[in-house]
């Protein structure tokens, strides 16, 4: 969707009429012809949009972050992307107000693991043998992200693996608004590196199975409770929020 940018920014500097918002459709190369049909697709892609009395709004820009539901997310692959390898486990925590409210774990079906990543992680092929395959757990995920701002550290590789899967198996594509906890740590913590393992050390986080997806998520999740309460004041919506975290 290489309107989605455009129609973000729009979106964050004040609400667009329904026209408006109908017009930056018209003017795209998107996926239907029809605009309502793209609407119903942006909406289950994850894009936090609502509609109310002939206006479209970003309900990150109205959120106000103790309001918001943020996704922490953590895979474990057997490749470096989507095209050569899998997702070979999924963990992640629903996080509002202070409390963690909804939890995601699975492990993924696969007979083909790297020896490498059964080192790094720990999971063999045999551990994955009753697990549900890929498209399962993706489809599982997808209804449990909805559309909540999705978190991970070093966001770029978890979000584009699981985009990449999601497309690769007719399931849409991410659309959700997303916070690096890397990029946000660096604003209000300090530290000489970055890596979750130096920043579980640095806010003696006790969290084992590094490189387990779900530990990681949880280890992912304390990051970003120790961030939330080290804003400045000015920082209110969680659409403040993700601008302040990429701010140079």
């Amino acid at each position: 969707m290489n309107y989605l940018n455009k129609l973000v920014n729009s979106l964050n500097k004040h609400p667009l009429s329904i026209v408006q918002f109908n017009d930056i459709l018209e003017m795209s190369d998107t996926f239907f012809d029809n605009i309502e049909l793209e609407k119903e697709l942006l909406i289950s892609n994850g894009l936090p949009i609502h509609f109310s009395d002939d206006y479209v709004m970003l309900k990150t820009s109205e959120n106000l972050i103790k309001d918001q539901t943020f996704c922490i997310v953590d895979i474990e692959t057997s490749a470096g992307n989507a095209k050569s390898g899998q997702i070979i486990e999924i963990g992640a925590v629903k996080y509002k107000n202070g409390q963690v409210i909804e939890k995601y774990d699975s492990l993924v079906n696969t007979g083909n693991i790297p020896y490498k990543i059964q080192e790094l992680t720990g999971i063999t092929p045999a551990m994955t043998h009753d697990a549900p395959n890929l498209r399962t757990v993706l489809e599982e995920f997808k209804i449990f992200l909805e559309d909540d701002v999705f978190v991970a550290h070093a966001i770029a590789f978890d979000y584009k693996f699981i985009s990449d899967s999601f497309k690769k198996y007719d399931l849409g594509e991410l659309c959700n608004r997303r916070l690096c906890t890397i990029e946000l740590s660096k604003k209000v913590i300090d530290c000489e590196r970055y890596g979750l393992k130096y920043l579980k050390e640095h806010l003696n986080i006790d969290i084992e199975n590094h490189h387990r997806a779900f530990s990681d998520a949880l280890s992912t999740q304390k990051i970003l409770e120790v961030c939330l309460d080290r804003l400045p004041r000015k920082v209110i919506t969680t659409e403040d929020l993700i601008k302040f975290s990429k701010k140079q």
